[in-house]
């Protein structure tokens, strides 16, 4: 690249530059440096709209080089049914961190669904018995496909169940998963029956009412709870997180914002009963799973190390491709 110059990145090039397995591995090392206090804490920003709301996530990390990225995402659960738009819109800023100069400027769909599925594997990996080979998946939307694909690098999946307000999308999920990942996915109904059977249940839903609860799952299943990630939405019912093992992508963030937030006001938890954030036990720092029986959850909310660890991806494979537009900043 030439000086002053910044890649623009939409979201084909995002698509084709960023793999799974190379997100999975980015963002385990950005949870792992975390954990070992070589990364500074994060920040968020968020507001909220009658309809959706906005976040601006940055953070700063060290991958090769010294990188800093900033994301601007808007989330409207209703544009698909109003719009015919996505839920996720926003672009994410990437800079030199040593220097202050931007590098990159991407859209930031792709990036946050791979991310956001990524963290999920990582944490299953750590938290979810090695052998896990039945899931539930709650919620059959884009995040709920990534979700799935991830979770398919990571464990040998026989049987997985779709789960989803709307049956006729939970069929057209099991249909095509099915298809592309070779297993067999069967679409649910009651949602009990499945979750009950399952070794993985990922919720990745927009409600804003808990949906699971204490009986509805056996001993030793692994949550993933995805899709609260504003106040105000809510999956995972404030007695079934004060009686699981909880680890956090951040705890702060959690308590503002995650199923935590929730049982935190509901006075069934304190922060004190969060067990441990990821990067702790990704660095070594505490165990993750410790018997075959226990029920964990992972309180996902999405933390700006993960983008900027997929993120610099992006730049560092669109730079050695030549791929995007190049831009030139040069007074």
């Amino acid at each position: 690249m030439k000086a002053g110059e910044i890649i623009f990145l939409g979201p084909h090039d995002v698509r084709s530059l960023l793999s799974i397995e190379d997100c999975i591995s980015a963002v385990e090392q950005a949870f792992r440096l975390y954990g070992e206090g070589k990364a500074q804490g994060p920040g968020v920003l968020g507001m909220h709209t009658k309809e959706g709301g906005f976040h601006i996530k940055a953070g700063l990390l060290d991958r090769e080089a010294h990188y800093f990225a900033a994301k601007i995402n808007g989330n409207f659960p209703s544009n698909p049914a109003r719009f015919g738009l996505p839920t996720i819109q926003g672009i994410i800023i990437l800079c030199d961190a040593g220097k202050g100069t931007p590098l990159a400027i991407m859209d930031s769909r792709d990036v946050t669904s791979l991310r956001t599925a990524a963290a999920t594997a990582v944490a299953a990996r750590y938290l979810a018995r090695p052998n896990s080979q039945t899931m539930t998946i709650c919620g059959c939307g884009e995040q709920g496909r990534i979700q799935l694909k991830a979770l398919a690098h990571v464990f040998k999946l026989k049987k997985v169940f779709a789960y989803d307000s709307c049956a006729r999308t939970a069929q057209q999920y099991a249909e095509e998963l099915g298809l592309i990942l070779n297993l067999a996915v069967a679409p649910v109904t009651e949602l009990r029956q499945s979750t009950t059977q399952s070794d993985i249940c990922v919720t990745c839903t927009p409600s804003q009412q808990p949906f699971l609860g204490p009986d509805d799952f056996k001993e030793g299943t692994f949550v993933a709870a995805v899709g609260a990630d504003n106040p105000h939405k809510n999956e995972i019912h404030p007695a079934l997180m004060s009686q699981t093992k909880v680890v956090c992508d951040l705890i702060e963030q959690c308590a503002t914002m995650g199923d935590l937030h929730h049982a935190l006001q509901s006075g069934v938890m304190q922060r004190t009963d969060v067990f441990a954030e990821l990067g702790e036990i990704v660095a070594g720092n505490k165990p993750g799973r410790e018997s075959d029986d226990e029920n964990t959850i992972f309180d996902s909310t999405g933390m700006a190390l993960q983008d900027v660890a997929a993120a610099t991806v992006v730049y560092q494979m669109a730079v050695q491709s030549n791929a995007g537009v190049h831009l030139s900043l040069a007074a």
